[in-house]
C-alpha cells in the first residue's frame, strides 16, 4: 500500500531505496515492509524500528513507541535533528549507500536519537524513565550517553561501540567521533565537570577529553589522546597529556573525516 510522503524528500529516497532493498533481498521484505514501507512519515518509521530495539518484556515496544512518539510531538526539532544526523553519515561515512542504512543499521544514529528523546524526558521531569533509555542503549548499543548532556545536531559517532558522553557534556553542531571516545569527568568532583565540544570538531578513535574543559571550533583530536586541558580552536592535539602537535587543514574536520596529524 502506497504511503504519502508529505512531500519529504529525505522520506521520499528512503522509501524507495528500502523498497528496491526490499525486492532485491527476499528474506528482508518482511522486515523492511514492517520497519519503514508500512510507515507515513520518518518520525513514524525511527520512532517503531527505535521501540522494537528497546523493548522488554517488562516494557514492550508499544509503551516505549508511545514515549518516542510524545516526544517527537512536543519537540518537532528532534525530527529535524535525526535528518541532520542522516545526512551527516550519508556525507562522511564513504561505507554508507544510502540514509535508509543509517536508519536501520547505524547503532551510533540510534543511540543520538533515543538520547534525544531521553533528554526531552529529562527535561519535563521524566527522570527515571530518561535513566532507563539511557540504561537500555548502554546495554543494546554499548552506547553510554547521559540524557542531562546537550547535543548538538548534524553529529556522526562512526561504529560507536564504548562511546560514553557524561551528564554535563555539550556537543555542538556537525561534531564527528569515532569509537571508544570518551567525554567524561576527572574524578568525584560535582557541578559541570564535563567537556564542551564546539562545532565542527573531529574527535578521532579512542581519544579521552576528561573534565570541564573546552575543545575549540573546528579543532581535531587525535586518537588515543587524553585531553585535559583546552583546546584551542583550528587546532590539531595528540598525545597522553594532549598537546597541540599542528593544525587542521579543513575549517571543520569533522567533515573530513581525516585521522591522519595533518600539518
Amino acid at each position: 500500500m502506497d504511503q504519502s510522503t508529505d512531500g519529504d524528500p529525505i522520506w521520499e529516497e528512503i522509501r524507495r531505496d528500502v523498497a528496491a532493498a526490499a525486492e532485491q533481498e527476499e528474506r528482508l521484505s518482511q522486515f523492511l515492509q514492517i520497519t519503514v514501507l508500512n510507515h507515513a512519515r520518518f518520525e513514524e518509521a525511527l520512532s517503531f524500528h527505535l521501540a522494537d530495539k528497546l523493548a522488554r518484556t517488562a516494557l514492550p515496544a508499544p509503551s516505549i513507541r508511545d514515549a518516542i512518539e510524545e516526544a517527537m510531538a512536543s519537540d518537532p526539532t528532534i525530527g529535524v535533528a535525526a535528518r541532520a544526523d542522516l545526512q551527516a553519515v550519508r556525507d562522511r561515512d564513504p561505507a554508507c549507500t544510502g540514509r535508509w542504512v543509517p536508519l536501520l543499521y547505524s547503532k551510533g544514529f540510534h543511540s543520538i536519537q533515543v538520547h534525544r528523546v531521553a533528554h526531552w524526558h529529562w527535561q519535563n521531569g521524566r527522570r527515571s524513565f530518561a535513566l532507563h533509555l539511557q540504561s537500555r542503549v548502554s546495554e543494546i548499543f554499548g552506547v553510554d550517553i547521559h540524557p542531562a548532556a546537550r547535543l548538538g545536531q548534524g553529529l556522526f559517532i562512526d561504529h560507536a561501540t564504548s562511546v560514553v558522553i557524561g551528564e554535563t557534556s555539550v556537543v555542538e553542531d556537525d561534531v564527528s567521533m569515532l569509537h571508544e571516545v570518551t567525554l567524561g569527568g576527572t574524578g568525584k568532583e560535582t557541578g559541570d565537570r564535563h567537556p564542551k565540544v564546539r562545532a565542527g570538531v573531529l574527535i578521532c578513535a579512542g581519544a579521552k577529553i576528561l573534565g570541564n574543559v573546552e575543545v575549540g571550533e573546528g579543532a581535531k583530536v587525535a586518537a588515543g589522546s587524553v585531553v585535559l586541558s583546552d583546546v584551542p580552536p583550528h587546532s590539531t592535539v595528540a598525545g597522553i597529556p594532549a598537546e597541540v602537535v599542528g593544525h587542521p587543514e579543513a575549517d571543520r574536520p569533522a567533515l573530513e573525516m581525516d585521522s591522519s596529524l595533518g600539518s
